[in-house]
């Protein structure tokens, strides 16, 4: 609704008064002043809004200024370049405000001849980005939460896909897709760690304003419930592989996997609840399921271990149960929580802002690096402008600022994209020129145009590129240019603009991921070894959801999502052969079990254990932290600590009552699986030297 009310402001008002030609500075304005957009509450909105004027003042006054003198306005380019790129060391909220403000300088680069005047074209582009906002601080005033909501309602929806993933890998007849699964479970897990993330922000920025609120303390609480229902279904008992070879003629595994399923369906309707405003009913015939697997689980005769495991493992799911049907229960909120954790990742002063924008005042700074390219791919743009002279040659600029990314696959990914959707656009632009000659069906065009360009700019790069060429097509008909010849230039501008982009991510300073590998590893195991330390310590104090527990839980999961990420886009890249890919997927594999196996562990915090069971607990987290950091290898040690757990599992698995079982078994599907993650570790850390 903003982005149509926006764009239709900025339209159909110039076209009412007869000023045609301020429809593109103007049109142009919003979509800079969307892209440069964050959602906060109203006083950091007002802050933002004056911060993006001051730097949309600068790039667009600075441009029609030095337009005229082209060595400096070349020093002008390379020097904003690098400094408003340098500006995302501050943070997300300055660094879309910097990329904001070079695409403002684009844009009037793109229609410097349009005036006469040094001044309109900058004005009217300052104008669209008011209205953009103004349009938008009603919005925020009208409904406050709204985005908080739509991001609470994408979280459950992704715990649903996580659900489900994790279902899927209690189906014996598909064992041998056992690969495929973790693949797809991993994917769901990045998936969630990101909304999950995103909610984090934008429920943190509205708690402060609105902290009394009886819907933000619920809201926060959704939030909470969700990291806890992940966390439990994170959790691993037994070995998945292990339970489709012993189970595979039974229907316990089925009776598993439905439940699952119901939980992931239960997450879904609870996310369309929050959309809409709704109160969350949860589903009372899960009782009759845990009780026909309960039944189904005392009726199977077989080894004792497993069938601890099985029982565990169904008390976990009673337990997301009873996190679903108590959502709405506001005791479930952590008042140490609201109270302490409302903190984001924002600079307190000036000083403080030049420490962190001096630290990647260096070349092992990646943003520092990608600050130089951009500096340079401007550069080499405007120089083949000038030496061309290529009407409409700005593009070219364009082009590279939304294709150029840091890292290669990235880039590469987006080039491939922005030529198939701008090669679309052209096709679907040029006849509907032709098919709408009016004004006012051209002006219609360009509202839904750049409305579809927003729709889909996160989720389909090539169709959000189509769609804005689309707009730039109706807005250059607006001035009379011939459908064609835009279309040939944009087509020209685009190769050109994709060619430099590769070029320089490909041969200044190429930011190779595998190189980040070793260093992302090195953080995944500390923090692995912190959320176990920590874990440990609630065995004797008590369980306790405070702060420093949810944010190392939180980092944890992040890492394996960073890791995931890194693995893909580093595979897609040159260089890397076969078995370090191979390797590097191996590792995620072993990293998301562990977690997984620490999960459980969390899970039982509320246990009382045995004092021995204490002891060797303590004794593994010693050595399982030491191996995780590279401070011990695969000794004896290891080996004798591994047959004493085993042997005392084996003494303690006919108790029924007692719980130390359950621990002691992690601890050893921990064990197993420190071998190879060592050796993996240190084979990537070789690789990548």
């Amino acid at each position: 609704m903003r982005i149509l009310i926006s764009l239709a402001g900025c339209t159909f008002i110039p076209w009412y008064f007869g000023e045609i030609k301020a429809i593109i500075p103007l049109t142009l304005g919003v979509v800079a002043a969307a892209l440069s957009e964050i959602d906060t509450r109203l006083l950091y909105r007002l802050v933002n809004l004056i911060i993006t004027l001051v730097c949309f003042s600068l790039a667009t006054f600075s441009v029609q200024l030095l337009f005229p003198y082209p060595v400096l306005f070349i020093i002008g380019l390379i020097s904003s370049t690098f400094i408003f790129t340098l500006l995302g060391a501050l943070g997300q909220r300055y660094g879309v405000i910097a990329f904001g403000s070079l695409l403002i300088a684009a844009y009037t680069m793109l229609g410097h001849k349009m005036y006469s005047d040094f001044y309109s074209q900058p004005i009217c582009l300052l104008i669209g980005a008011i209205w953009y906002n103004l349009v938008s601080f009603i919005e925020s005033i009208l409904q406050p939460i709204r985005t908080t909501q739509q991001n609470l309602a994408v979280l459950f929806f992704k715990l649903g896909q996580y659900l489900d993933a994790k279902a899927a890998l209690f189906d014996p007849d598909e064992s041998e897709n056992f690969k495929s699964q973790l693949a797809n479970i991993t994917l769901a897990n990045s998936q969630f760690v990101d909304a999950l993330n995103q909610t984090k922000s934008s429920l943190f920025n509205r708690l402060k304003s609105y902290r009394g609120q009886a819907y933000i303390r619920n809201m926060l609480n959704y939030y909470f419930v969700a990291q806890d229902i992940h966390e439990r279904a994170s959790a691993t008992h037994v070995a998945y592989q292990t339970l489709c070879q012993e189970l595979k003629h039974s229907d316990i595994l089925f009776r598993f996997a439905r439940i699952l399923n119901l939980q992931a369906k239960a997450c879904n309707q609870l996310a369309i609840s929050i959309k809409y405003k709704q109160i969350y009913q949860h589903n009372p015939t899960f009782e009759k399921y845990f009780n026909y697997l309960e039944e189904a689980i005392n009726r199977h005769q077989g080894d004792r271990k497993l069938i601890n495991a099985l029982i565990h493992l169904l008390k976990n799911l009673q337990n997301i149960d009873l996190l679903l049907s108590n959502i709405n229960n506001e005791q479930q909120l952590s008042n140490q929580y609201m109270q302490t954790s409302l903190s984001e990742d924002n600079f307190s002063g000036i000083k403080e802002s030049w420490q962190q924008i001096k630290q990647n005042l260096t070349v092992k700074s990646a943003l520092f690096r990608h600050a130089v390219r951009m500096s340079l791919v401007f550069s080499v743009g405007y120089i083949i402008i000038q030496v061309t002279h290529l009407q409409h040659g700005y593009w070219i600029i364009l082009t590279s600022l939304f294709v150029c990314q840091p890292n290669y696959s990235t880039t590469k990914y987006r080039l491939r994209l922005r030529v198939l959707g701008t090669l679309a656009g052209i096709a679907i632009g040029v006849p509907l020129t032709y098919l709408f000659p009016n004004i006012e069906a051209q002006l219609l065009l360009i509202i839904l145009s750049g409305w579809l360009f927003f729709l889909f700019k996160n989720s389909q790069y090539a169709y959000a590129t189509a769609f804005v060429t689309l707009l730039v097509f109706f807005s250059f008909g607006l001035i009379g240019e011939s459908s064609l010849d835009v279309a040939m230039l944009r087509i020209i501008a685009t190769v050109i603009g994709c060619l430099i982009a590769w070029l320089a991510v490909s041969f200044i300073w190429p930011d190779w991921k595998f190189r980040n590998l070793d260093k992302l590893i090195k953080r995944s195991c500390n923090d692995n070894s912190h959320y176990l330390a920590l874990i440990g310590s609630q065995y004797l104090s008590g369980k306790h959801n405070d702060v420093q527990y949810r944010l190392i839980r939180r980092h944890v999961h992040e890492n394996n999502a960073d890791l995931s990420a890194l693995i893909t886009i580093m595979t897609k890249e040159p260089h890397i052969d076969q078995q370090f890919a191979d390797q590097a997927f191996r590792f995620l594999t072993l990293n998301h079990s562990l977690i997984s196996y620490i999960s459980t562990l969390a899970a039982h915090r509320d246990k009382q254990l045995t004092a021995e069971t204490l002891t060797l607990f303590d004794d593994a987290c010693v050595v399982i932290i030491n191996v995780l950091n590279r401070q011990q290898k695969i000794d004896q040690h290891l080996l004798l600590l591994r047959q004493i757990i085993s042997d005392t599992l084996d003494k303690q698995t006919h108790d029924v009552n007692n719980d130390d079982p359950i621990i002691l078994q992690q601890l050893l599907l921990i064990l197993d699986i420190l071998p190879e993650t060592l050796q993996l570790i240190e084979q990537l850390s070789k690789t990548n030297n």
